[in-house]
């Protein structure tokens, strides 16, 4: 291999680096601390989904699915959107099973965008998005939501309006925050994509996961969105299966038509046996479940959110999701990178910089925590945060 081409990267990944999230991971390894900071999500799964797709293994249902996703599946999720979203789609023609979520977006990105288009995101976004989007060839366009609570104000929609821009990106319950968008949000939104003709694309993968009241609603129900709304989403965090790799894509035929054929390109089709495995746990399980994991996370989120206040942080306290900001000023640091590596030093608990989460100095005094963690190691990592970092 010659010089000129020896680690030679590609014009469209020549700004990645790795991740702060999985940076922040192997720190925290290296000195055997606890990790708050990625999403792991190391709980138990569903016994009856476990033991579907160790059926669907033992069975050998090994092939290649369609790679739309296999039927039972299709229709299982189509149900569950009906039911749960209040959203009537044909598993057949409007329902992609992908890769994850993350592969449903890439998918999403390469099948509806061309280079040069802008898609809003809304500040504090997930790095994972914005780097997608980059490589894909669009642009984003980041609009700030308003601290303490993360409100939406529609002007900021239209002052970041160009030429170029093509859609809204809508992360809720979101990721970083936990922040929940409201109907008025919501409203706000839907106007605004049908005024100036936008698609929307939404990531609904924390969707069970809302708490103190507030509602989750997918933005494909409001009047006039259903035939421009690219509905995301998956089972990576409802079920703790962070990897299997199973998620959809639900869109109008016109829509999803070209993000199946991407996902059939990139990808061939979703792990075949998981697909059943999945199918068969999403018909059995009831909304016991699902009150159960949200429960259980609201209960970590109030523990550790306590226990920032008694170690002299104050927590933004979410809406919904799994994960905590918290407002790290007072440690005294220069910026949020070197808070989060002295609360790893002091404390042994990892964290992610909250710089990883916005463009320029918008999260230089936080950082994120992710409370997805069995309850005795949380506990844990709560009294360490309580018994102060100084």
């Amino acid at each position: 291999m010659s010089e000129t081409t020896k680690g030679q990267r590609s014009r469209r990944v020549a700004f990645l680096e790795q991740s702060q999230i999985r940076g922040m991971t192997a720190k925290c390894r290296e000195v055997g601390g606890i990790n708050l900071g990625q999403g792991i999500c190391p709980l138990p799964s569903p016994p009856e989904l476990l033991k579907a797709a160790s059926k669907a293994v033992s069975d050998d249902k090994s092939i290649y699915s369609k790679y739309s996703g296999v039927s039972e599946l299709r229709e299982a999720v189509a149900a569950k959107l009906k039911r749960y979203n209040g959203l009537q789609i044909d598993a057949d023609r409007e329902l992609v099973t992908t890769v994850g979520s993350a592969g449903a977006f890439c998918c999403t990105l390469q099948g509806l965008f061309n280079p040069g288009d802008e898609i809003i995101v809304f500040e504090p976004y997930y790095g994972y998005h914005i780097n997608a989007i980059k490589v894909s060839g669009c642009r984003a366009k980041t609009v700030r939501l308003r601290r303490p609570d993360w409100r939406l104000e529609p002007g900021d929609l239209e002052a970041a309006l160009s030429e170029n821009t093509r859609a809204v990106l809508v992360n809720t319950p979101g990721n970083p925050s936990g922040k929940v968008f409201g109907e008025d949000e919501l409203e706000a939104i839907a106007a605004f994509c049908q005024r100036h003709d936008l698609l929307a694309v939404t990531d609904e993968i924390y969707e069970y996961m809302v708490f103190d009241g507030h509602r989750h609603r997918s933005l494909a129900t409001f009047e006039g969105m259903r035939e421009r709304t690219v509905t995301i989403s998956g089972f990576s965090k409802t079920f703790a299966i962070t990897g299997w790799r199973l998620g959809y894509a639900a869109a109008p035929p016109e829509l999803a038509e070209p993000i199946g054929l991407v996902n059939d390109l990139f990808y061939i089709c979703a792990p075949t046996p998981l697909q059943y495995g999945l199918a068969e746990a999403l018909e059995v399980l009831d909304d016991g479940y699902y009150d159960q994991i949200c429960e259980r996370y609201r209960q970590n989120r109030d523990l550790f959110c306590e226990a920032l206040r008694e170690g002299g942080l104050e927590p933004m306290v979410p809406q919904g999701s799994y994960y905590v900001l918290a407002d790290v000023s007072a440690l005294g640091c220069e910026d949020s990178k070197q808070a989060a590596m002295k609360l790893l030093g002091t404390t042994g608990v990892a964290s992610v910089p909250g710089s990883a989460f916005f463009d320029g100095d918008g999260g230089r005094d936080l950082v994120r925590f992710c409370v997805a963690q069995p309850r005795d190691v949380l506990e844990e990592a709560a009294q360490r945060m309580a018994d102060g970092i100084n």
